[in-house]
Parts: structure tokens; sequence; C-alpha cells
């Protein structure tokens, strides 16, 4: 199947739309105030109607946490598992809520600080996460709530180890704190209690195989590489429970279409280990796959995924769990192999149930590592699949650009549906990888803007457009943000635009030992906005990439989150380099582009640690144009035009049937 038809890759042009029984449209109030993303959502009856379920006698809690995960702890989600989209009117990807008998809370982080305050309506408050004094939900639950509070969650929603951290959490600064709340798993999700009928069924889309010749490893030689990378656990685990969707759809070689823009499928897996005491008497391991039955046809599956791999309904996985469970607690202890079953940290409380808590150990996924680090054949893809986004990109602005000085009137959506047009001509294109952030002036500064199809602004020539998109192929997957001026930029506009660029050049041309995580260079990304004052972009400077999977992998990245510090890059990762600025109310800035982390030779080798650095495979020009030549130095100069060049040698070859598109690229990558 593709995923280009709109029914898989945008089933209602935005989730949204499957949010509320009756659709307004989103209003713009002039070219130079902020534009609402949607009209807000009246939740009030929702409220009244969760709190009179929180008073039940089977309920009886004082708090009830809604996150914005589903039960693989996946960040974009199926419109079915939209539940604190639902219930607070706010549809970004990341966020929790908590709702008590008198407040209702709602925790995100600065991406989505207007998004969330345009489309909540007064009965919730903003907790805007990052910003001085503003707890994480978890801190809010343990410090703020009265003593002895019953706090209410879905045990399929909640992690294990944040179920953990928060029963086992008590004020150190106080040694006479109060009583600590009490956490109450309900079986039954209240949220979709009172959504009820109105709740979208669960997608059940076909799942297909992944050809070798594109994945470039075999399942099998995957299998053996995990059984490899647990190994070092003490004790040896028995088995590893898969739950995130990537790390399924990697790890067998498949993908489906249950979430938008991303190629997954609803499953889960348990990998079974068969260590010996002496390695050369273990034995491969082997795998249980759970699949909705009506996605599937299994006898095209088998064939594919070999003897080793069992397929069972999806819908098994707790009775397995348990029969797990029980089978290892009766068994006896083998040596060099103990009654452990690892379960990734990220692992629902549900999951660790089923188990049972005696003989699980919580790890990261080993999975995510793994896949971080992409073969030599995913790497080319990544190449290729961006040369190929290359072509769409330079029709999509040139086209856009020539619409413009025609006098065209163009809306955001229109701009964005084009753009979708010239990648779907494009071979092994399979859908974007993202609602395409199409945004003009004041929508700019919407970090994670989306255009409504039915009311959006009109592209205007003086007003900086950024377009953030990307793209899925067989072979990769594309994420690129340029941003552009049709007219004559301000000098502000310019000299902001300039900043960006120079931080994305710090990152872009950073060389750094082998241990350097994310964390520690991300500072060089906003460097250059700091010496004007210009604060910090409310996001990280990079994430990882998926290769024909989620747009957003872990576990490393480039960002100011602490947890980054633990993922050092390492060669074959992929990750984006995204700094930006935005003025609230008037523009917003990007410069995105995707880069392959790579060993680099130096005149020396200090310590013998080894040197890493980046590639860069987006091929797409940086407009001039936005540049104040007072502000860059002869070096950044030097790159700017080198890139733009390499992006002409690269492209135009491949735009002859285009001649718009290729005297467009040829404007755009003149040197300066």
């Amino acid at each position: 199947m593709t995923f280009c038809h709109r029914s898989l890759l945008r089933p209602l042009l935005s989730s949204w739309r499957t949010l509320s029984t009756s659709r307004t449209s989103a209003r713009y109030i002039t070219s130079t105030t902020l534009t609402q993303q949607a009209m807000t959502i009246q939740t009030s009856e929702r409220l009244a109607r969760l709190r009179e379920l929180m008073k039940k006698p089977e309920n009886n809690v004082d708090a009830y946490v809604v996150p914005s995960e589903d039960q693989h702890g996946s960040e974009y989600i199926a419109s079915c598992d939209e539940r604190r989209a639902w219930i607070s009117g706010f549809n970004g990807s990341a966020g929790c809520a908590i709702i008590t008998m008198d407040k209702a809370l709602m925790f995100t982080d600065g991406r989505y600080f207007l998004q969330a305050i345009e489309q909540m309506d007064k009965n919730w408050e903003l907790m805007k996460q990052g910003l001085p004094g503003v707890p994480t939900w978890q801190n809010y639950l343990t410090n703020n709530l009265p003593a002895s509070s019953r706090i209410g969650i879905d045990p399929t929603l909640i992690t294990e180890s944040d179920f953990e951290g928060l029963t086992n959490s008590k004020d150190a600064t106080n040694a006479e704190s109060k009583p600590s709340a009490t956490l109450v798993p309900i079986t039954t999700n209240l949220i979709d209690s009172i959504w009820a009928a109105d709740r979208p069924p669960r997608p059940k889309n076909p799942v297909v195989p992944l050809e070798e010749n594109y994945s470039g490893e075999s399942v099998t030689s995957k299998l053996d590489r995990l059984a490899s990378a647990v190994s070092s656990n003490t004790p040896k685990p028995r088995a590893l429970v898969l739950t995130a969707l990537d790390d399924i759809a990697w790890l067998f070689n498949l993908r489906g279409s249950d979430i938008s823009y991303n190629p997954v499928f609803f499953s889960y897996a348990v990998v079974h280990f068969n260590f010996s005491a002496e390695p050369d008497k273990s034995s491969k391991p082997n795998a249980v796959l759970f699949l909705q039955r009506d996605a599937i046809e299994p006898a095209n599956l088998k064939s594919v995924l070999g003897t080793s791999i069992d397929i069972r309904p999806y819908e098994d996985i707790r009775k397995y769990l348990g029969d797990l469970g029980t089978q290892l607690r009766s068994s006896s202890t083998e040596k060099g192999q103990e009654k452990t079953v690892l379960i990734p940290d990220k692992a629902s409380l549900a999951v660790a149930q089923a188990v049972g808590k005696d003989i699980i150990k919580v790890v990261p996924s080993p999975i995510t590592v793994l896949k971080a680090i992409k073969n030599a054949t995913e790497l080319e893809g990544f190449r290729q699949s961006h040369l190929r986004d290359g072509v769409a990109l330079a029709r999509y602005f040139a086209w856009l650009e020539e619409k413009l000085n025609e006098g065209a009137v163009l809306t955001e959506w229109e701009g964005a549906e084009q753009l979708e047009k010239f990648r779907s001509e494009l071979p092994l294109f399979k859908g974007l990888s993202f609602d395409t952030i199409s945004s003009t002036g004041p929508n700019g500064a919407i970090i994670h803007y989306s255009p409504d199809p039915k009311d959006c602004a009109v592209i205007k020539q003086d007003q900086i457009y950024l377009c953030d998109s990307g793209a899925q192929f067989l072979d990769g997957t594309t994420d690129v943000t340029r941003t552009w001026h049709f007219g004559t930029p301000t000098d502000e506009e310019k000299r902001t635009a300039t900043r960006v660029l120079q931080g994305h050049i710090a990152i872009d041309s950073a060389i750094f030992p082998n241990g350097t995580t994310g964390y520690i260079i991300d500072s060089w990304a906003r460097k250059a906005l700091w010496k004007d004052g210009l604060g910090d972009f409310r996001h990280g400077t990079g994430h990882g990439v998926g290769h024909y999977l989620n747009v957003h992998e872990g576990p490393h990245g480039l960002g100011t989150r602490i947890t980054y510090n633990a993922s050092p890059l390492k060669a074959g990762m992929i990750v984006t380099n995204e700094p930006g600025f935005y003025a609230d109310g008037k523009y917003g800035i990007r410069i995105e582009n995707v880069l392959i982390v790579k060993e680099v030779v130096t005149p020396w080798n200090f310590g013998d640690k080894g040197f890493l650095g980046f590639e860069c495979v987006t091929m797409c020009p940086i407009q001039t144009k936005l540049v104040d030549q007072n502000l860059i130095s002869v070096d950044e100069k030097s790159w700017l035009n080198d890139y733009n060049h390499n992006v002409w040698i690269k492209i135009s070859p491949m735009l002859q049937h285009d001649e718009r598109a290729l005297r467009w690229l040829e404007k755009e990558c003149q040197p300066i």
C-alpha cells in the first residue's frame, strides 16, 4: 500500500477536526497580530462529567492524570488516543493534563505556549514547563496536592518509571513532610467513558514488509545484534518486552500506517533469549509479535519473518506476559541466565504488572541505540531521498515566488498542498513525515503551527514565510525548514535571520571528540543570538530522525534537556540542525538541515579519542537576501556560498524538466 493516500496520512487533515463535534473556524485578526490556530473548544461540560466520574465510589480520586501518549508511549498518536486533546482543546503533540475538583492544569513546553493559550478555554491554567518556578507535572503531583490525595491514573498510559518515581517520592527538604499521595490505577479510562461513541475507532491498516535492499539488514541479523547488546546485563535476561511502535517496526523490517505520518502499526513484541554459561552453546533468539489480526495476512508475513517469529493477536499481550511470568517463577534457574524479563523505561505500568514486578528489570530500550546508528544502506538512502526532496522543494519555492509576483492570492494551506503535490511525483514517495508547517508573518512564531484548510492566512510578499516540511520515502525520511522573504526584508528581519544562520553554521561546521553529547554543543547554535540579546528559541536545536520511520527519534539530540547528555553522538547517527528565532505576533525564522554524524580526520588525535563532524544531506538553498553581510565573517560567507553552490551542482541536473525551477535555483544559489 502507499502512504500518500489521504485516507491514511491525512485522514482528517489534522487530528484537531476529530476532537470536536462542532468545528468552528480559526480567526485571523490582522496581518500583524497573533493568529489563532484553532478556535477555542469549550470544555466546561466535559470537565464536569469527568469530575462526576472521579467522585464515584469505584474511583474516588481527587485528581486525574491525562498524558499525551498512547499505550506505547508514542509522541504522535492515532486520533482514538488523543484523550488529552479532547478533554482540554489543546492538540499539540506534547503535554500532560491534571484535573482536580477545582483546577484543570496543562503542562507543556515552550514549543506550544502560544498554541495552548489560543486553544484552551478559561477552565484551564497553562503550566509553562521550563520556566523558572514552574514544576513538572510529576513534581506538581508530589508537592502541590493536599495531603493523602488519591490520584487516578490509567495504568496503560503511565510508565512504570513514572509510577515508581511518584510512589516513592518524598519532600527531601522537609523531614516532617505531609503524607504522600496515593496513585490509584483505574482500568477503565475515564476520558474514554465520556468520549464514548464519538471516539474514533482504532486504525487497523495493513502491515507490510520493508525489503532488505532498503533496510540494509535482515531480521535475523538484527535479532542476533539485539541478543549481543542485552547479554551484558547482569543477570542475563530470559526475555525483552518491546512496546515502542518504531522499535518493533525497525526490528522486524515491517512498516504500517496506523498513525498519521509515522509508518508504524499497533503492536507489541517479546524477544526470548537462550543464553548459556558457555557462549558457544547459546542458541538463537526467537520472538513473538502481537499484531491486530485485521491488519495482517499471517501467511505472507510468515514467509518474510521466518520460523523463529510467532505472530499472535494484539489483544493477547497481557495474558501472554502473565503466563510468561508464571512460567519463569516456576522454572529452575539455569546457569548463566536468571529469571529476569527486561522492559523498556517507557513501558507502561500495565506491562510491568502483567509480567510481575518481582522479575522485571527496567532499562532503556536497547533497540533505540541500535536503531539510531544507521547502516551503510540506510545512510545512502538518506542521501538519495534528500536529493529527490530537494527537487520538490526547488519546484515549490519557484512556483510560489512566481505566483506571488503575478499577484496570485494563495493561502498557507494551498502552499502546503502544492508542495505535497510536487513531492508525491517523486520516486519511492510514501507520504509526508509530519503536517507541513506553512506559515506567513505572525504564524511563523507559532513553532508547531499548522494551517487550517478552511480558514488560514494568505501568504504575503511583504512578510516572512517559514516552511517546515518533510516526506517519507522507502529509502529515507526528510525534514527541512526554510525561511523566505519574497519582497524586501526589514533590517530587523535580516539581522535576526543572520544570527540564526550563524548558529546553524556553527553546528554544521562543528568538530568534536568522541563521547561528546548534543547537550554540550547545543549552546553553539545560540551564541550568535545571545550576542544580540535575543534569548533562546523555545525548542531543541536538533533531533534524531528515523529511516523511513518516525521523524523524531532518540535517544540523542541537540538541546538543553539534560537527558541528551546521556547519549553521546556517534558516527552513523542522524540529527537535525534547526536553530530559530520567534518574534511573537510578528514573524518566525528557522533554518533546518538533516546531518549525518561522521568520523573526521584531524591533524592531531589527542588522547586517541577520535573526532566527529557532520555531513549535510539536505539540498535546498538558503536565501541570501535575508543575510546582513555586515554581520557575517569571511568563513561564514564562504560556508554559505559553498553550501548553495553544492545545492546547485547536485540539484540542477535533476531539474532539466522544469525551467522555472531551474532559473529559480540558479538565482538563489548565486554567491554573495
